[in-house]
């Protein structure tokens, strides 16, 4: 938005012109933001989630290999 606001004054535009051009350029940007946040929220909880279920699984098979829990996982499928 800044830079729509300089170059109007660099090029001696009118301030209507210049504060839709800015207003445009602010509502294009925000729409990407948005996209790419979107985006890396996706990709964050898919990997925080897969870590944590892996930690569990891990954490599971350590205590059914020490003989503290029965492993009944094959009679839950």
């Amino acid at each position: 938005m800044a830079l729509v606001v300089v170059r109007g004054a660099i090029f001696g535009e009118f301030a209507d012109q210049v504060a839709s051009e800015a207003i445009i350029a602010l509502v294009v940007f925000s729409g990407i933001g948005w996209g790419a946040g979107w985006i890396i929220e996706y990709v964050v909880r898919d990997s925080v989630e897969a870590n944590f279920r892996r930690r569990v699984d891990w954490y599971r098979q350590g205590i059914i290999d020490a003989g503290l829990l029965e492993d009944n996982s094959a009679e839950e499928s």
